[in-house]
């Protein structure tokens, strides 16, 4: 392959050279998920341990759900009046305190069952706050026509973690029990403050606003006035409750008597995510970002539907990457439509909205699915999911007809924020003349 057809496929790296925080983050969310995802293995697998119930493990989504929904919302608020450099890092703080809790329950004589539930409610408590935040926080810091290499590159960071956290934690339980795995979950919070310590200050823009009901129910109004909007919070609420399928994946490996593939299983998306990451060097071309939403979705929905009806852990393991590379292409569409169209002054409310949208879905899918396979079967709460996920971004595509047509080159909101930022880079530039200067952590 030619150099300029092999630059074209591979990752956009422009973001990565622009900007000091950008890669400050990447580094920060390399090790922050690696660490996470080691403990969002074990935790379940420690539930199914000392319960042997899929309706315990899904019971996980509940618990969390009410903290995150009200966290989010308020994290949101508090992202627009706050410095997002300082909630950023208070929050990484207290997620490795909690860590640290899971490796103290893990090394008793005999773990509770108790602190595994508290917990994940604080762990979901602490990520309302901290998300929208560090979502918020890069369209300040990249370029905005480098917003889409900017997402794939972050979720290039995520995958890596998504797919080593897992697959090692599966053999770390295995062999040497849940303590290490929570070790080496506190280490990467440890390193985590430390590279969010060297963030620049991101102060609110006009000095903020104090949080407030009244504040998120602005941000809540302009997100309902944007059909847009509403179609990538919607669509991808839709697909995560119907076919979100972690809570029973080592169910499903104990059927196809696979329990060896369960860290395989649990990374697969991830190596699709990965896969399309890597070859994600068209995105930055792409205009039509609704188009991957709803495609993306619709790819995730049907490939975990055929996870759930073939018996072979080599097929199924294929269709669950296929289904992280659905989830990575509509994900892809939906963080470069919210950080195009988003105006500064509400980034953090939005992505406080945005939280909920990409994680409560996942939370009641869990509910969904545990309860699902308790009724009926492991491998038709999956498929059964499936169907309903794809068939459910149909009629939103159809009722959200903006969604599709969104067009980054004439789109209003979008050419807005394009010249805001522009203005305000050039305003920047002007005040030290020939100096190399890269994007101001504080700009609008």
């Amino acid at each position: 392959m030619s150099t300029p057809r092999l630059t074209a496929v591979l990752p956009d790296l422009a973001p990565w050279r622009s900007s000091r925080d950008f890669r400050l983050l990447f580094y920060q969310g390399t090790v922050t998920f690696f660490g996470s995802f080691m403990a969002m293995i074990a935790l379940p697998l420690q539930i199914k341990h000392l319960t042997d119930s899929p309706l315990a493990v899904g019971a996980m989504g509940a618990v969390e759900l009410v903290p995150l929904v009200v966290c989010g919302l308020y994290g949101g608020a508090l992202a627009d009046a706050v410095d997002r450099r300082r909630l950023i890092l208070l929050s990484e703080a207290g997620l490795g305190v909690l860590a640290l809790a899971l490796l103290v329950n893990s090394l008793l004589p005999e773990p509770l069952l108790w602190p595994l539930y508290v917990v994940a409610a604080g762990v979901s408590a602490l990520t309302g706050l901290q998300r929208p935040a560090l979502d918020s926080l890069m369209a300040r810091i990249v370029p905005h026509d480098q917003l889409s290499a900017a997402a794939a590159l972050n979720g290039l960071r995520y995958q890596f973690g998504a797919i080593a956290g897992p697959a090692l934690a599966g053999v770390v339980v295995a062999w040497a029990g849940y303590a290490p795995a929570y070790a080496v979950t506190v280490v990467g919070f440890v390193v985590s403050v430390v590279l969010c310590g060297r963030l620049r200050p991101a102060p609110p823009v006009g000095g903020g606003e104090k949080p407030s009901l009244r504040a998120i129910v602005e941000g809540a109004r302009y997100a309902w006035s944007r059909p847009v909007l509403l179609g990538t919070y919607a669509v991808d609420m839709a697909a995560m409750f119907f076919a979100f399928p972690n809570a029973i994946l080592p169910f499903l490996a104990d059927e196809l008597d696979a329990a060896w593939a369960l860290g395989l299983m649990y990374a697969a998306g991830a190596v699709g995510s990965l896969v399309l990451g890597m070859t994600s060097g068209w995105v930055s071309r792409v205009r039509r970002h609704g188009l991957l939403v709803v495609f993306g979705a619709a790819a995730w929905g049907l490939a975990i539907a055929a996870a759930g009806w073939f018996s072979g852990i080599w097929l199924v393991l294929l269709c669950l990457a296929v289904a992280g590379a659905g989830d990575m292409l509509s994900g892809l569409g939906r963080a470069t439509i919210w950080n195009q169209t988003i105006p500064e002054e509400l980034r953090g409310r939005l992505a406080g909205i945005e939280v909920l949208s990409y994680s409560v879905g996942p939370q009641l899918g869990q509910v969904r699915a545990g309860t699902m396979a308790g009724w009926t079967g492991t491998r038709p709460a999956f498929w059964s999911g499936g169907l309903a996920c794809v068939a459910s971004v149909g009629l939103l595509a159809a009722l959200l007809p903006k969604l599709i047509s969104y067009d980054a080159h004439t789109d209003a909101d979008a050419l807005a924020r394009r010249a805001a930022r522009e203005a305000t880079d050039t305003a920047g530039a002007a005040k030290e003349p020939g100096a190399v200067k890269e994007p101001d952590a504080t700009a609008v």
